[in-house]
């Protein structure tokens, strides 16, 4: 299935096709006479007034061959809001055969001046499905044609929407992927293949990697048939030397647990275990498809982290780029020894004006914020609220987690420099962030965003249908149209 959309300037009045209309939030009709016959404008008024108006969207069959959308405007909607307006209209129209709607932009009401863009932006995040491995194609097609004069979004905001769209299902089908498909050597190609998008990649493989003392990332990856890399993404539309955001993702392409094996009924979701990455990667796309007025540095860690006879072993002791050692005792604590390889090589190579990176690094933060939030950790008040703020507006939240020097002896290595995992037991999110921050050596503002509870939903969400959610690409995105452009 795939959404057709349409923009049209032709008059809006008398369509005989499906047409969805927008009204206040007491039904009130009278202003939509001329969009609709005297006989539909009588059916549908008499049906109002028996009709339960709590609803956001009601649907009137008028004939066999056509149906009317009413959709409620309520006052001072927020743009998540009524982004779940679109995807709520999404699920009613995402039944039977081909079908063509008319949304008739004259209507909308409000003060919301981009109402209709963040509508028909929901409808289209909802539509997402991915079905690449069914033998049996879904072929529909749901025409959108948005037609009249008023209130349709400019064409600048027409490309940033379909810009982040874009990036964020590129995201949700990283993930997607299953681990035989998207390990770490199929992963670093398809990246090679951004700079069609404008995008500058480099990818340092196993051999640049040890020239580098990228150890604690090497470890974890030594135990699979596939190669361990580093790739960096650049995107320079800021037309100066500013400093660029750095972004750095995990991407475990699958995780068994190496040695300190998983479970096997949570083994089967590893394959998204890279889901940190995915996030980094389609908001780099989106940045380079909307022509971002910054200077963004994305870096992502792929490897695999399986068992075998060359796979590393708890009790093991490596050095990181840092030069910091450390000491592995928990072999499934694995996405903090590519992060922190690779949060160290961001800040020393790029010098970014702030790092924020993403990982689906714990369980721990599952229990404590379930999938409503996604964990922020950071060693900066300023970019913490500008963080919190771009997931509020865009419904991607996250929620403050503490950092604080006393969980430090929980991380301290009698062996080495530091371990990679706390045994006492509990804060098991924190001290796993802790770790990460002793790999910021030049007190960069750094923000770390554990999203395991936020990076897949068996249920679905708002703007997602199930599967992989693309979590971050839209609170990025956010955070940098908002702030830094």
């Amino acid at each position: 299935m795939s959404i057709k959309l349409n923009y049209s300037n032709k008059p809006s009045t008398q369509i005989s096709s499906n047409l969805v209309l927008f009204c206040d939030e007491k039904y009130s009709v009278q202003g939509l006479k001329k969009y609709l016959s005297n006989n539909e404008y009588s059916y549908i008024s008499d049906l109002l007034k028996t009709n339960e108006l709590k609803k956001n969207l009601l649907v009137f069959e008028v004939n066999s061959k056509k149906k009317i959308v009413l959709v409620s405007i309520k006052k001072n909607l927020k743009t998540y809001e009524i982004e779940n307006l679109g995807a709520e209209f999404y699920k009613k129209i995402n039944q039977g055969k081909n079908t063509e709607y008319f949304v008739i932009s004259d209507s909308v009401i409000g003060k919301e001046n981009n109402f209709l863009g963040y509508f028909l932006h929901g409808l289209k995040l909802k539509s997402y499905e991915f079905k690449k491995y069914k033998t049996k194609k879904d072929k529909r097609v749901i025409s959108i044609n948005v037609v009249g004069n008023k209130n349709k979004p400019s064409k600048q905001n027409q490309l940033k929407f379909e810009a982040i769209e874009e990036g964020t299902f590129y995201a949700r089908d990283l993930v997607s992927e299953p681990g035989n498909i998207l390990h770490p050597d199929e992963y670093a190609k398809r990246l090679s293949l951004l700079k069609k998008d404008g995008l500058k990649v480099n990818i340092y493989d196993e051999k640049k990697l040890k020239k580098l003392g990228m150890h604690a990332l090497l470890g974890v990856g030594q135990g699979s048939v596939r190669g361990s890399y580093l790739v960096t993404m650049e995107w320079n539309g800021a037309n100066n030397n500013s400093k660029p955001l750095a972004f750095v993702g995990k991407g475990v392409c699958f995780d068994t647990g190496g040695y300190s094996l998983k479970p096997a009924k949570f083994m089967e979701d590893m394959t998204y275990d890279m889901a940190g990455s995915a996030t980094v990667v389609g908001l780099m796309k989106s940045f380079a498809l909307r022509k971002a007025k910054i200077n963004a540095v994305g870096v992502v860690g792929l490897v695999e982290n399986m068992v075998s006879g060359n796979a590393q072993r708890p009790g093991d002791i490596v050095k990181s780029y840092s030069g910091k050692t450390i000491e592995i005792l928990n072999t499934d604590a694995e996405g903090r020894l590519v992060l922190a390889d690779a949060l160290t090589f961001t800040e020393r190579k790029f010098k970014p004006k702030f790092i924020v990176d993403l990982a689906t690094l714990t369980g721990a933060i599952i229990v404590c914020l379930g999938s409503e939030y996604a964990g922020l950790f950071s060693n900066d008040d300023k970019l913490s609220r500008q963080i919190f703020n771009a997931g509020e507006k865009v419904e991607e939240k996250v929620w403050r987690m503490p950092l604080h020097k006393n969980y430090d002896k929980l991380m301290n290595s009698k062996n080495a420099d530091v371990q990679n995992i706390n045994y006492v037991g509990g804060a098991g999110s924190t001290t796993a962030a802790q770790f990460l921050q002793r790999f910021i050596l030049n007190k960069t503002p750094w923000a770390h965003l554990d999203i395991a509870g936020m990076a897949f939903s068996k249920y679905g969400g708002a703007l997602n249908s199930g599967g992989a959610t693309g979590f971050g690409v839209r609170l990025l995105n956010q955070l940098v149209e908002e702030n830094y452009e």
